[in-house]
């Protein structure tokens, strides 16, 4: 039996949690998964989830890894989370639980950020910048708590990431990853740390210093497992916990991004194209990159925010047939919706979609709304699904264009993970759409080989992270694109998807006007 040294990497994502076994070559050597339910609302708009469920979910998946594997607990060195980004936990001076973990999905408003003097006010209105710093205070979670919970707001003692309450969990320590670090809080994106006193955020935010958690890099150690954790694991106790960052991070990290000339493309939940750069670049102007899996680096991202949720939507609006079907046979409902568009040919007949389904804060604004054009009476659902991916693949070439004259350097290569990268045919049209050879990661479990790499690195199972990512790290699949396919979409994409918006913009404002949606 082998006594090769494992890393334990606990990917705590939306829509399940994964207990991973990796070795230092990067093979997923064992996995245990616990389906999660992703949020619960209480109120319209509302998602939250109890903290505590997802602690259990993940002693549920280390259960199902353990039953699964003939690896030995004892060849684990050491444990890293990666988990969703921009959920936040309120706990007390004892550590327990105030009220529900606000989840990054959640759409309620508070009622703006703190009120800033008449400089601030004429900076931003010279700027331009009064929209998208309003939005940002209601948006900021911490401020919802403070004004519509005060009680709780007041009882708040540390005010956490998702990351920082797991990590919580596993070591007894308040500590969190740099790289973890996205969402509403006063961090300084630029010196990757919080902001400093006296920072404009402090003013437009109602967190304090001292409620936050201390910061470290990825690959650092954070403490080790006390005997609880370690139970819960079923792992032996003074384990080391090493930091990593979060999934998108982790996620381009074990996809081998580490130049800005490789875009890491995710398929999830929420759609993005990211560069890695030792510069801090930001993707658009005011709006910063964040931090990275790669220590003292940054991941500039641009970010289609219902992303491959628009797949969700058509399954569960239109795809019941195929789901049943699915089922019966005991294979995905993605092989059956690849079969079913199969035959739409490339462009599909003329169906053109705009994938705006949640607005923006600056690019699209925040009065955009989805579009589709182009219907005839020979289009079905089939020529619908294919537009939808069409469309997000549109809308990411777009973030390419944008962050190769941001960075100054072109991207050759597409490395493109997450759950719609499971699909042949939208691997294909990716390569089709952007001109360039569309990869896909040896393991579908990127962000948690990504946390792996930051654990490994920081054993010292690999010397540095270039031999680390050039072990652990191959690519599985290549899709090139095909030339008479590229001419194609690059008419459409040149010719109508990139005229799209300036169009219907004037259009979506008196929409809002009228309905008064999106908010």
């Amino acid at each position: 039996m082998s006594d090769a040294p494992l890393i334990l990497a606990i990917d705590n994502g939306t829509q399940s949690t994964r207990a991973l076994l990796f070795n230092t070559r990067g093979d997923l050597v064992a996995k245990g998964r616990e389906e999660i339910e992703p949020y619960v609302s209480p109120e319209p708009g509302w998602a939250e989830q109890d903290p505590d469920y997802y602690w259990q979910s993940i002693g549920h998946a280390c259960r199902a890894l353990w039953a699964n594997t003939d690896a030995r607990p004892e060849q684990v060195k050491g444990v890293t989370v990666t988990a969703q980004r921009g959920t936040v936990v309120n706990l007390d001076a004892n550590g327990d639980v105030l009220r529900p973990a606000i989840i990054w999905l959640d759409q309620r408003r508070s009622p703006g950020p703190v009120t800033v003097g008449p400089f601030w006010q004429l900076t931003f209105r010279l700027l331009g910048l009064t929209e998208t710093i309003r939005r940002l205070g209601e948006q900021t979670q911490a401020n919802w708590v403070a004004a519509h919970q005060p009680d709780i707001w007041a009882r708040t003692r540390h005010y956490l990431l998702l990351s920082g309450y797991l990590n919580w969990r596993l070591t007894g320590r308040f500590v969190d990853s740099i790289g973890s670090q996205v969402g509403y809080l006063p961090f300084d994106y630029k010196r990757h740390d919080w902001c400093r006193e006296g920072d404009l955020k402090w003013q437009l935010m109602a967190v304090k210093r001292d409620m936050l958690p201390e910061l470290v890099q990825p690959g650092a150690t954070m403490g080790h497992l006390t005997p609880e954790a370690a139970a819960h694991l079923g792992l032996a106790e003074e384990i080391p916990v090493l930091a990593s960052a979060s999934d998108k991070a982790c996620e381009i990290l074990g996809s081998g991004g580490l130049s800005p000339d490789i875009g890491c493309m995710s398929y999830g939940t929420t759609a993005t194209i990211n560069t890695t750069n030792a510069r801090y670049v930001e993707p658009t102007r005011f709006l910063p990159p964040y931090p990275s899996a790669l220590p003292g680096h940054y991941s500039s991202e641009v970010m289609i925010y219902r992303g491959f949720w628009m797949v969700s939507w058509f399954k569960r609006q239109f795809g019941q047939r195929e789901q049943a079907i699915a089922e019966e046979r005991g294979i995905t409902p993605e092989q059956l919706f690849d079969e079913l568009i199969s035959d739409v040919p490339p462009g599909s007949m003329g169906l053109m979609l705009q994938p705006y389904w949640s607005p923006g804060v600056r690019q699209p604004g925040p009065e955009a709304k989805g579009a589709i054009i182009g219907f005839g009476d020979v289009h079905t659902r089939a020529h619908i699904y294919r537009a939808i991916l069409e469309g997000l693949a549109y809308a990411l070439r777009e973030g390419m264009e944008r962050l190769q004259k941001r960075n100054g350097q072109r991207i050759t290569r597409l490395r493109v993970a997450g759950g719609g990268s499971q699909s042949d045919l939208a691997m294909q049209l990716t390569a089709d759409i952007f001109g360039l050879p569309a990869e896909r990661p040896h393991t579908y479990e990127t962000s948690g080989l990504g946390a792996a790499i930051n654990a490994a690195v920081g054993l010292g199972l690999h010397p540095d992270y270039e031999t680390a990512v050039g072990a652990m790290t191959r690519v599985g699949d290549r899709f090139e694109p095909e030339p008479e396919r590229q001419h194609l979409y690059e008419r459409l994409y040149s010719e109508v998807y990139q005229r799209m918006y300036k169009r219907l913009s004037p259009l979506y404002h008196r929409i809002r006007d009228i309905t008064g949606y999106p908010e």
